[in-house]
């Protein structure tokens, strides 16, 4: 009897921690370096390896163009071992097509190593959230995600500490030393996530009560204020460095500004599930958008360092925000099956991801600034205020 209570006793607060802390260490590795140190690197390489405006548009474009690639084919995987195998190949394509980047300088091969880098993102982002999860689920743990996605703002904080204690070297360097520093992240993900265990019955798993999915008009609402928000962060993530860098106050500091967007987006999605908890799921989505949108105009109203400081503040608190709501909206009410919605509104929020870096380009070249580009996306932002209203209207009536 003794040793039946000591075999499902659990694991340890240390086996824990050490998983958590291996999907924390993905996520910075794949998102924070992988994917957004090219965020503090463009100002470097407009100015030492001849990027162009739009070029530098085109291929932030063509690296969300990877993560959607990548995250259409984890959405075709069903089975949980091939998952797993698809998320050490992410690390190790992180790792070398970051360092990649600083061997050639041909804008061909860029976009490659920025395509490949997009797919290896997914590896964070969606399959090693899903592989934390499905470990605490089995272990009879609380599911700890609010940590997991901790490492979305760490990995934009390491990204930007990494290039501010790099100013000094060449920007090909650099690259190449992010890809070194990658494999501190890599040995931690690649050892502590361990396998997953064979997919247990269903009948063995705790009954989800049924919830009656929401209307068709309701799903369109949320997916078409996902694509607005989509488009507002991207622009801000991949121009807030190379906008601040033309302050003059701020040239030079560009990637401090990144670290400080990274230290924002830590805890953010804590602060939101309270404030949801405290004003409702939809009332703080309201409030996100809005500060997002907030942190969106500020640079294009004043020249003021503490007034981009204080845009780039609202950006990182916000942006995490809004994802881990609108997931959470649709968790509650997709109980049973969630996956096929996320999808749906990944989709949404991927294809603006698309299209609003190289808009941003076009914008930018003609303008010779991304102001432009930032008045259409706080324009975006405001719609999708509009369209969260609707949603928010259309709730009450069905409730009446």
């Amino acid at each position: 009897m003794h040793n039946a209570v000591v075999a499902n006793s659990g694991p340890s607060q240390r086996d824990r921690y050490q998983v958590i802390f291996a999907g924390v260490c993905a996520l910075i590795l794949t998102v924070g370096l992988a994917r957004f140190a090219y965020t503090p690197m463009l100002p470097i390489m407009r100015s030492q390896a001849g990027l162009s405006y739009l070029a530098g548009g085109w291929l932030a474009t063509i690296n969300y163009a990877g993560y959607m690639a990548g995250a259409l084919l984890a959405a075709s995987i069903s089975d949980l071992r091939r998952k797993f195998m698809l998320f050490r190949i992410g690390l190790v394509i992180a790792v070398l097509s970051t360092a990649a980047m600083g061997m050639t300088e041909d804008v061909y091969l860029w976009a490659m190593l920025r395509f490949v880098s997009g797919v290896s993102s997914t590896a964070g982002l969606l399959l090693a959230s899903g592989l934390v999860l499905n470990w605490l689920m089995r272990q009879g743990c609380r599911a700890e995600l609010g940590l997991h996605f901790t490492g979305v703002g760490l990995g934009i904080a390491v990204s930007g500490l990494a290039v501010a204690g790099m100013e000094s070297l060449a920007w090909n360097q650099q690259w190449i030393r992010l890809g070194v520093l990658g494999i501190a992240f890599f040995l931690p993900a690649w050892c502590w996530l361990p396998a997953p265990a064979g997919l247990q019955s269903s009948a063995s798993k705790t009954p989800i009560m049924a919830i009656k999915a929401p209307p068709q008009r309701w799903m369109g609402l949320l997916i078409a204020a996902y694509f607005c928000a989509g488009f507002g962060y991207v622009i801000s993530a991949t121009f807030i460095v190379a906008i601040v860098e033309n302050l003059p106050l701020l040239t030079g500091k560009g990637s401090w500004v990144w670290v400080i967007v990274g230290i924002a987006a830590t805890p953010a999605s804590f602060v939101w599930d309270r404030t949801a908890r405290a004003i409702g799921q939809i009332p703080a989505l309201l409030l996100a958008y809005g500060l997002q949108t907030v942190s969106t105009i500020l640079p294009v109203l004043t020249d003021s360092s503490t007034f981009n400081l204080v845009s780039a503040i609202l950006f990182g608190g916000t942006f995490v925000g809004i994802v881990s709501l609108t997931l959470t909206l649709i968790g509650r009410c997709f109980p049973a099956n969630p996956a096929k919605a996320m999808a749906r509104l990944t989709l949404s929020y991927g294809v603006a991801q698309i299209l609003a870096p190289a808009m941003a380009g076009y914008i930018a070249a003609t303008s010779g600034s991304y102001k432009g580009a930032l008045i259409v996306a706080a324009g975006v932002m405001i719609a999708g205020m509009h369209l969260l209203v609707a949603l928010q209207n259309f709730e009450r009536r069905q409730e009446a």
